[in-house]
C-alpha cells in the first residue's frame, strides 16, 4: 500500500476507485464500505484508494474557535488506521492535510482540482450524509451531476447497523470511554489496541520499582484515559500481561503531554525502538493526581496487584474449562 501526504504527483495519478472519510478506528461499518471499494476496483481494474484527513476536520474547526471540547476524541493513531486500511486491501491512501486552504475550497474546486485532476477518480464511494467544500455546501446530488460531466460513478453507502444500532466512530468512542472493551470489539471487529514505537521516558517508573514501556500519543484527546489491565503484543511469541496508564501524568508532569506507559509483569528485556501493540482488557480507574510520590507508588502497587489477580483468575478459568472437556 502506498501512502501519500497530500495529492500524489502527476506520475502517481493513475485512475482509481476512491472512498472518502475519516476512517477513525476503521470499524465494521468502514470495513463494509472498504469491501465495496475493493470489489469496484477489481471489477473496473483500478487501484482502490482512500482519502482521509489529518487533523480531523472537526478538530481543525475546534482549534480555530479555541474550543477543543468540540473536537472528537481520537480512537486510533494514524499508524493503526493505515494498518487497518492495508488489511482491507486498499492500494493507496491519500492523507490530506486539512487546513485553511483545503477548508476554503468550493464544492466545484473540490470536484475538479481534487477528484478529477488530482486523483483521476473513476468510481467514488461516500457515506449518504457526505458533505464537502467550504461551509459544507457540496452534496451528493452535485457529485452525481459532476460524475456525469467528468465520467466517474458515484455510489453512497447507508449507515451499517448491528441489531438495529448504527455502527459508527461515535459509538466506538463511547464504548472505549466507558471501558466497555467487549462492545468496542463488537463494533471494531477486533480487540481495541494502540501501537507504537517504544521510546525513552524520564525513567521515573524504574525509580519507583515499576519500569514502563513508553508510547507517545500524538493527538491530545485520545478516546480513553485512565489505568488499565492490558496485554502487550510484539515482545514475545505470546502476549504479555501488563498494567498501563494512559493520560497526562498529573502527579509528575504539568506539560499536558499524553503518554501511554505500560508496566509488563516479569519482563526485563530491552524494548526500546520496538513496535508493540497494547491491547486493552479492562479499566481499573481514572487517572488521579497524588500529593507525593509515595502515595503515587502505593496506588501503582494496588493497580498492579489488581491486574495480576485478573490474569491469575483468567488462567484458572482456562484450566477449569480445559478440565471440563
Amino acid at each position: 500500500m502506498k501512502v501519500f501526504r497530500g495529492l500524489p504527483n502527476a506520475a502517481a495519478r493513475a485512475p482509481c476507485a476512491l472512498a472518502i472519510g475519516n476512517f477513525d478506528g476503521v470499524h465494521l461499518g468502514h470495513q463494509v464500505l472498504l469491501s465495496r471499494l475493493r470489489d469496484a476496483a477489481t471489477r473496473l481494474d483500478l487501484d482502490a484508494a482512500v482519502m482521509t484527513f489529518e487533523p480531523h476536520p472537526r478538530t481543525y474547526f475546534a482549534q480555530l474557535t479555541g474550543d477543543l471540547s468540540k473536537a472528537p476524541t481520537r480512537i486510533a493513531n494514524l499508524r493503526d488506521n493505515l494498518d487497518s486500511l492495508n488489511l482491507a486491501g486498499v492500494d493507496r491512501v491519500i492523507v490530506e492535510h486539512f487546513n485553511a486552504h483545503f477548508a476554503s475550497l468550493s464544492p466545484q474546486d473540490f470536484i475538479q482540482k481534487v477528484l478529477v485532476e488530482g486523483l483521476h477518480v473513476k468510481w467514488l464511494m461516500v457515506g449518504e450524509d457526505f458533505r464537502y467544500g467550504a461551509k459544507r455546501a457540496g452534496d451528493i446530488a452535485m457529485l452525481i451531476a459532476a460524475g456525469k460531466e467528468y465520467d466517474f460513478e458515484v455510489e453512497t453507502l447507508a449507515s451499517v447497523q448491528d441489531k438495529g444500532v448504527r455502527i459508527s466512530s461515535s459509538a466506538v468512542r463511547a464504548a472505549i470511554a466507558a471501558g466497555d472493551f467487549a462492545e468496542a470489539k463488537n463494533l471494531l471487529g477486533r480487540s481495541y489496541r494502540i501501537s507504537g514505537h517504544v521510546v525513552h521516558g524520564q525513567k521515573l517508573g524504574r525509580t519507583l520499582g515499576f519500569p514502563t514501556l513508553n508510547l507517545r500519543i500524538a493527538h491530545h484527546r485520545p478516546a480513553l484515559q485512565g489505568i488499565f489491565i492490558v496485554q502487550v503484543h510484539g515482545l514475545a511469541e505470546q502476549p504479555l500481561a501488563a498494567v498501563a496508564s494512559l493520560g497526562v501524568r498529573p502527579t509528575v508532569d504539568d506539560s499536558g503531554r499524553v503518554l501511554l506507559e505500560t508496566h509488563v509483569f516479569d519482563y526485563s528485556g530491552n524494548a526500546y525502538g520496538k513496535v508493540v501493540q497494547i491491547e486493552f482488557l479492562q479499566k481499573l480507574r481514572d487517572e488521579e493526581k497524588y500529593i507525593d510520590l509515595p502515595t503515587l507508588t502505593a496506588a501503582i502497587e494496588r493497580d498492579a496487584e489488581q491486574a495480576r489477580a485478573y490474569f491469575r483468575n483468567r488462567a484458572n478459568a482456562a484450566i477449569a474449562a480445559t478440565d471440563r472437556i
